[in-house]
């Protein structure tokens, strides 16, 4: 059974059991590398290998309500773009394009469905190239956390 998948007319989107499922990472194992343009939110102790630049907040809707307010959330975002998202597992996948340079940036999410109708997220998004970001991915993260109705 496949939740609904909402997508933007002008985005391919890939969804289903196998769609993109070997593209997106595992939180589990997950190495930053030394450079300075990532930004990671995960729980305390989602990630082994990594250690997360803040914590996700605990919000009061189910994993389920949470992937689909992200998943519209991205949709409708005009620099985000190749959705690939399987509603099972609860994992989204996109690309970012920076605003002036046209930068391509990954971003994988995790929906972390917890006690009482609650969930949380893991977000871990990247730049493709270069050393410094210049916070952008932060900014980006900080800005889906936001549009999710969080201070």
């Amino acid at each position: 059974m496949f939740g609904f998948l909402v997508c933007h007319p002008d985005k391919p989107v890939e969804s289903g059991h196998n769609a993109g499922m070997t593209d997106f990472i595992s939180f589990k194992s997950l190495k930053r590398p030394s450079k300075p343009n990532t930004c990671l939110v995960a729980p305390a102790d989602h990630c082994l290998a990594a250690e997360p630049d803040f914590s996700p907040p605990h919000l009061n809707m189910s994993g389920r309500g949470l992937f689909s307010n992200l998943n519209e959330i991205i949709a409708a975002e005009r620099q985000f773009g190749k959705l690939q998202a399987d509603a099972e597992k609860l994992r989204l996948k996109f690309v970012a394009t920076t605003g002036l340079m046209r930068f391509k940036d990954d971003v994988d999410i995790e929906v972390i469905p917890l006690e009482d109708g609650k969930a949380t997220f893991a977000i871990y998004s990247r730049s493709r190239v270069g050393y410094s970001d210049m916070g952008a991915n932060q900014k980006r993260v900080r800005k889906l956390i936001h549009e999710l109705g969080i201070k």
